[in-house]
């Protein structure tokens, strides 16, 4: 491996990982300790913020609050990017949001206070066409940011928690994984003081703190993050349980709507959907997603809503 290919990839692990140990950075690269530190001196000196700390727990790491050559923003651009991320990461394509999560993680980490901050600062209007209402929270990108580096990192961690009936608690938690189910953020993590496995929403996490404590990762119950958590919300009561027969064979339904329903089969051409939805937009959107015709049976307000949709439609196309 030439000496310019060895360090974008030393660029890349230290961007990858918050801390590496010289022995471990070592041994990813092939290379000897003394090469190591060649290498990290060399980037030093073109101005790279890699942070070289010695004895026990010593390593090497990218400084947070300094600017990372050669993707180096302004503030503008700075807050543009992680607020454009947001975007995607508060979508409906979970795949991209996942991917979103972990950009803002790679970028938050290395800005200013002071750019974290006016980010903070914008969210309560950086909010989607359509309103709040169709996409996920993110109430905290400071927050979000220690999460998903700790699940990246296997580090548990403790925060404060707001349940859904308002109650508060501390939790100590081992992180898995950060989940968008309907346009919502979840933190799927085994939970310490209980001895199990736990889903928290991440807007009702606050004041999160990386212990440094790290841990063997555990197998979740279910191998697709995804449907282990809409199993777990399954068991929540929802707002909304939207019933619904749709005039599609039920194995193509099944494909359509993935993690967001249950469906059972009617006969060939047809079967029943139903889907359990804290906002009646979404559980709207799943159902004309489909791109079949559809009955609507309940609740009512689910019907009068899907009416007035149609009216609107109808409306803006005369």
């Amino acid at each position: 491996m030439s000496t310019s290919t060895r360090a974008l990839e030393l660029l890349g692990l230290l961007q990858g990982q918050r801390h590496w140990s010289g022995s471990e950075l070592a041994r990813r690269l092939n290379v000897s300790r003394r090469t190591l530190r060649r290498d990290v001196n060399g980037l030093q000196q073109l101005g790279y913020p890699i942070v070289t700390t010695r004895g026990t727990g010593g390593g090497y790491q990218l400084s947070a609050g300094a600017s990372l050559p050669p993707l180096v923003l302004s503030e503008d651009e700075a807050a543009a990017t992680v607020l454009g991320l947001k975007e995607i990461a508060t979508g409906v394509h979970p795949a991209s949001g996942e991917a979103a999560v972990t950009a803002i993680a790679k970028i938050v980490q290395v800005l200013p206070a002071r750019i974290r901050g006016r980010i903070d600062s914008l969210r309560a209007v950086a909010l989607p066409v359509g309103g709040a209402e169709n996409r996920a929270a993110i109430g905290d990108i400071t927050a979000l940011t220690t999460l998903a580096l700790a699940c990246r990192d296997a580090d548990a961690v403790v925060f404060a928690y707001r349940s859904r009936t308002g109650e508060p608690s501390r939790r100590t938690a081992q992180p898995h994984r950060i989940v968008n189910v309907e346009n919502r953020l979840y933190l799927a993590a085994w939970d310490l003081d209980r001895a199990d496995w736990r889903t928290f929403r991440v807007d009702r996490i606050t004041q999160p703190c990386r212990t440094g404590n790290r841990f063997a990762r555990r197998r979740l119950p279910d191998d697709d993050p995804v449907t282990y958590v809409r199993a777990q919300l399954g068991d929540l009561p929802s707002r909304y349980r939207v019933l619904a027969t749709v005039h599609a064979p039920a194995d193509r339904i099944r494909e359509e709507i993935v993690h967001y329903g249950t469906v059972r089969p009617v006969d060939d051409a047809s079967c029943d959907v139903e889907i359990a939805a804290e906002s009646l937009d979404w559980a709207a959107f799943c159902l004309v997603a489909i791109g079949a015709p559809f009955v609507v049976h309940g609740p009512v307000e689910a019907v009068d809503y899907m009416r007035a949709w149609g009216r609107r439609l109808v409306e803006a196309t005369s």
